[in-house]
């Protein structure tokens, strides 16, 4: 992750002044300006990579255990979506340090008594998450909040959970809590981006797992290719080349077994064509097999051409 110079301007004079605007409302009140956030962030700059960057720093001179959690976490393990604020996992005798010795001193709490600080210069929030608490509605269940210290890994300078601790937590919240749905569809992007296997649900906490292997067969992407024996005849001018047409593609579709490619037999197609199937994108791209979302249409023998 590039590391960016603290922008004490980022936010004008209001920030100087003690008028501390949000950066939710900031970005919700200009477009342009959150257009440009947006690009500064894949970038690696922008106030929310400003803020992770400073805060980090500031818990590792502080030597306080922590991991990144939330959106920018999800950023690190692969899934690059934009995100508004910083989360950080800590223990609760951590979170007292940290308003200790930060509150007044750059970071000032959303409202009194706030477990959760705000960036003075950049006006984003950062969200504490406390080792010991649990996710989604917050009672008790097998996956707690882990310590920091024991689920983390160190990128560039920065701690960040480790993916198994991640997806337990992002399932375990999303089984749980109201309006927590994110939280699966975040899991669902990690298994897509990660090309995670069904396999990896052994690694996870018993009380996600089923959970987890749902999620898996729902992420699995199907190309497909319509295979059609009559089109082998349709431009044959003799027997030699039908019989040379047929070898070649028996060849072919030889080679797709062998590769794992399937028969999608509840699925038929004009002119006796059927569907071959894969959910792997490295073999639909070597037999030439497309997303089934990308078709004109299921039906029309136009876009059933065969193998």
């Amino acid at each position: 992750m590039t590391q960016v110079t603290p922008n004490t301007d980022s936010l004008g004079a209001g920030a100087a002044s003690g008028d501390l605007p949000w950066y939710e409302q900031r970005l919700s009140g200009n477009k342009g300006w959150a257009l440009t956030e947006g690009s500064l962030f894949f970038q690696g700059g922008g106030a929310v990579q400003e803020t992770l960057w400073r805060i980090t720093t500031q818990l590792g001179q502080l030597h306080i255990p922590y991991a990144v959690v939330g959106g920018m976490a999800l950023f690190q393990h692969g899934v690059r979506r934009f995100t508004e604020d910083v989360d950080i996992l800590v223990t609760r005798d951590a979170l007292r340090q940290i308003h200790q010795h930060l509150d007044g001193r750059g970071y000032v709490p959303p409202f009194a008594a706030s477990k959760n600080l705000r960036d003075v210069q950049t006006g984003v929030k950062i969200e504490f998450l406390i080792s010991g608490d649990f996710p989604g509605d917050g009672k008790i269940k097998p996956v707690p909040f882990p310590d920091p210290e024991t689920s983390s890994f160190n990128f560039a300078g920065i701690q960040y959970i480790n993916l198994e601790a991640l997806i337990e937590l992002k399932l375990a919240s999303g089984m749980t809590g109201a309006g927590r749905q994110k939280d699966l569809g975040d899991v669902v992007a990690l298994i897509k981006a990660l090309r995670l296997p069904a396999e990896f649900t052994n690694r996870l906490n018993p009380y996600v797992q089923t959970t987890y292997r749902d999620l898996w067969a729902q992420a699995q992407t199907r190309y497909v290719k319509w295979w059609r024996p009559a089109a082998l005849a349709d431009k044959a001018a003799s027997l030699d080349e039908i019989a040379a047409a047929r070898e070649a593609s028996l060849a072919e579709l030889r080679q797709m077994q062998a590769a794992g490619v399937i028969v999608d037999g509840t699925d038929a197609g004009p002119d006796g064509a059927v569907q071959l199937v894969t959910t792997d994108p490295e073999i639909a791209r070597r037999f030439d097999l497309h997303e089934e979302s990308e078709y004109l249409s299921r039906d029309d023998g136009a876009h059933a051409p065969g193998a």
